[in-house]
């Protein structure tokens, strides 16, 4: 079958209006020697974890015949554990990695006739998903007027402008991300605390590469007391090298998570998926030890293209953001050509790239390099 026919049958398809013309989320998944265009934790997990993670399943695959718990109650109790905070299982959901957490919180708290309001350059799942729900979508401002267009400041948000567009647009939800994605900065907790006092609706801090950070940034975990609005949300994919596992997390108010039990789906997570993600959370301290190496990693990123003359935004995540290309997308073929892939955010000027091994950051540092003998930076 034909792309353009289906093209035709899904445009006579009963298709919601608001659906229309829209694409779906796709990052490219090429067969390229070095990947670094989605964010995932490059190294491979360890053997010790590989070897738990089977015994756990093993043992819940002789009860595939009967139904998961439906509450996951000992994952909760272990996500709750793992994060501190003097947080109780009570205040822990899980799903199918954190995006359909945010979709349950998006069914519970906005939809139809709803307003969510993100700043974007942001996760891109996240008007995705609002629109999925039937909300609307408010794209927040970035930065401050006069800023150069290469400065990856210009991404950073502040707070009296943040307070003004939420009191403005007085969304049901609103989103932050702390570190930020594509750019990898991290808020500082004094804003998250004044765009929750802003807003009568639902904050959502998506922290999903927060193990990343750089030493003594804070997480918005510690604001949840007094704060029944408050949500944030982590994922098991990054930090943890689980992406192929799909479990994602958030801690809030007893409250919200009563909430999402009235739009889930019946036993949504998979005694598989549990067994994996206890097994994991019992070796945490070996799965993170990764960290350290992909944030040495980062960092040695970051001083490399500033000496290539470029502008790396400083980043608290497992990427960076690059500013100062004359031509990014010409880079970004001439990179591919190299066999590394990298990631086109659409921001004029600005690439994002993955911290990966050693060995892969090295491969892309000297096809970059190479590259902008081709596709000079800006001047």
């Amino acid at each position: 079958m034909s792309e353009e026919s289906r093209a035709e049958v899904l445009a006579r398809l009963p298709l919601r209006d608001d659906l229309r013309g829209r694409t779906p989320y796709g990052a490219p998944q090429l067969e390229v020697p070095v990947r670094l265009n989605t964010n995932e934790n490059s190294h491979d997990v360890p053997g010790e974890v590989v070897q738990a993670i089977l015994d756990a399943v093993r043992q819940q695959a002789r009860h595939l015949n009967r139904y998961p718990d439906r509450e996951f109650t000992g994952l909760r109790e272990d996500l709750a554990n793992y994060l501190g905070h003097d947080l109780e299982a009570e205040q822990v959901w899980a799903a199918n990695g954190s995006n359909e957490v945010l979709q349950q919180l998006l069914q519970a708290f906005a939809g139809a006739g709803r307003t969510v309001l993100g700043f974007t350059p942001s996760y891109s799942m996240h008007p995705i998903i609002s629109t999925g729900t039937g909300a609307t979508w408010v794209d927040g401002r970035r930065g401050l007027d006069g800023q150069a267009a290469d400065d990856p400041h210009q991404f950073d948000l502040h707070i009296d402008e943040t307070v003004e567009q939420i009191r403005v647009h007085r969304p049901h939800v609103t989103f932050l991300c702390s570190p930020n994605n594509p750019t990898g900065t991290a808020l500082d907790l004094a804003l998250v605390e004044a765009a929750y006092a802003a807003t009568d609706g639902i904050l959502i801090v998506d922290e999903a590469y927060h193990e990343f950070a750089r030493s003594g940034t804070p997480s918005a975990l510690s604001l949840l007391p007094g704060r029944e609005r408050l949500i944030v949300s982590r994922t098991m994919s990054k930090a943890f090298a689980l992406a192929g596992v799909r479990l994602g997390y958030m801690a809030a108010h007893p409250a919200v998570t009563d909430a999402i039990r009235l739009v889930r789906l019946p036993y949504h997570l998979s005694s598989l998926t549990q067994a994996a993600a206890q097994a994991a959370l019992w070796h945490s301290d070996v799965l993170l030890d990764t960290v350290e190496t992909i944030k040495s990693e980062r960092d040695r990123i970051v001083a490399s293209v500033t000496e290539l003359g470029l502008k790396p935004a400083p980043s608290d995540a497992n990427f960076v953001l690059i500013g100062g290309f004359d031509d990014e997308k010409a880079v970004w073929r001439s990179l591919l050509s190299r066999g590394v892939l990298i990631r086109d955010v659409g921001l004029a000027g600005f690439l994002r790239v993955t911290a990966g091994t050693p060995a892969e950051n090295t491969k892309f540092l000297d096809a970059l390099a190479d590259s902008l003998l081709d596709a000079p930076v800006a001047v």
